[in-house]
């Protein structure tokens, strides 16, 4: 048989089973190993992938370049009746064309509900608008949501997935480093109220976590360095190997470098599942990733989350939780110096302000989730890569280290 003749008979026999195919890639015009890096592309199988072991509710975290591309393919796997994209107003317009081309190759059109940006934003107001967006559009509870964003927009993307029709699954692809290695990995939602931060929330977790960290060119410097403040406190809490990682890598991870930039976020999102895969609900463990956040969210709460970026209150909260450790004899000074260091290295504020009251924080923290019986909780380092922690600091001793460490 002629070798052309041989060809059409295959693809006639093969024809059917192309069909069922998800993906069709056109060769004709290019090299075998190209079309070998398309399909690594598209399928994004050059991805770093962790797994969050929960048992049933287990999930993947995916992490590397150009992701965003394949997550049409990803959606396939879930099946879903109806699909969501949660986003806000700042972070969609950039990525509307790469999301929207990636779904439409897989038929995938998503409704788009957008958010404005803001901490301030993270309420019921806006959750009830969500609410409202779904009913109208008729979501059922095979449908699924994408929280596409930072934490704002993951936090409160998992929080209407977790109560609407009684929980509908989620996506989260977070688009800021604070939120690839943080909020959007261990379940946590939640909406802010005047009171108190994240006071009305949920553990559910995600279906999928999908990080492109190409995603991080487009954010602004000053978010970028709030985002490290977290993965300090991983190195503090877990891990003085990435602690000495940050020090010595500083104008690498600056620049935005691939390797490091892989690096540091997988080695985070890690110690989260770990942590999280041991202690799901915050009944011992999961505490230790509250380090810095005592002070943190009492500073956020007092100043209407307007004045500081989420990390920028923790890196404050961690400074404070540090000299609290140092006063009590159970960290070393020098120890300290180099949190307070790597800190001031990235371009995060170690102190507070002088016009913000050391009273209207510790009233603050009274209203927290961490007050157990009254007595406040804080996560203490005895030295870098392991914490304790304290459920009886005195407020005395809150009040000391705070108005000393005012700017």
């Amino acid at each position: 048989m002629e070798p052309l003749e041989e060809i059409n008979r295959l693809l006639t026999e093969r024809l059917p089973l192309y069909k069922q195919a998800d993906m069709a890639i056109d060769t004709g015009f290019i090299t075998p190993g190209e079309t070998a890096e398309e399909i690594i592309e598209r399928l994004g199988l050059e991805s770093e992938i962790i797994t969050v072991e929960l048992k049933e509710r287990s999930y993947k975290i995916l992490i590397g370049r150009k992701t965003l591309k394949a997550i049409g393919i990803r959606l396939k796997e879930f099946r879903p009746s109806k699909v969501a994209l949660v986003s806000n107003t700042t972070v969609y317009p950039i990525y509307k064309e790469i999301i929207s081309e990636a779904m439409d190759e897989y038929g995938v059109t998503p409704e788009v509900f957008l958010i404005p940006d803001g901490e301030g934003y993270k309420d019921s107001l806006w959750a009830f608008y969500l609410y409202g967006e779904l009913l109208r559009n008729r979501f059922d509870r095979d449908s699924l949501l994408i929280a596409f964003g930072g934490g704002v927009v993951g936090d409160i993307t998992g929080f209407v997935a977790s109560t609407y029709m009684r929980g509908i699954r989620c996506i989260q692809v977070p688009t800021t480093l604070l939120s690839q290695v943080d909020s959007s990995v261990g379940g946590k939602t939640g909406i802010n109220h005047p009171l108190g931060k994240n006071m009305i929330g949920t553990f559910y977790q995600p279906s999928m976590v999908l990080i492109d960290v190409d995603t991080l060119k487009t954010l602004p410097r000053r978010e970028f360095n709030a985002g490290i403040a977290e993965i300090i406190k991983y190195g503090v809490i877990y891990d003085e190997e990435l602690f000495k990682f940050l020090e010595r890598n500083r104008d690498a991870v600056l620049t935005l470098d691939p390797l490091s930039l892989t690096h540091i976020i997988k080695r985070s999102c890690e110690i989260k599942a770990d942590v999280v895969s041991q202690d799901e609900r915050e009944a011992g463990l999961r505490a230790i990733l509250n380090f810095g956040h005592t002070v943190g969210h009492a500073i956020e709460t007092v100043t209407g989350y307007t004045r500081f970026l989420h990390g920028e209150a923790i890196a404050i909260g961690m400074c404070a939780a540090s000299d609290i450790a140092v006063r009590m004899g159970i960290f070393s000074k020098a120890e300290a110096g180099r949190i307070k260091n790597l800190i001031g290295l990235y371009g995060l504020p170690s102190s507070m302000p002088q016009d913000i009251k050391t009273a209207d924080i510790i009233n603050a923290m009274e209203i927290d989730k961490k007050v157990k019986a009254g007595r406040l909780r804080f996560v203490l380092p005895e030295k870098i890569g392991k914490v304790m922690i304290e459920d009886g600091v005195e407020r005395e001793l809150i009040k000391e280290v705070l108005q000393a460490a005012l700017m």
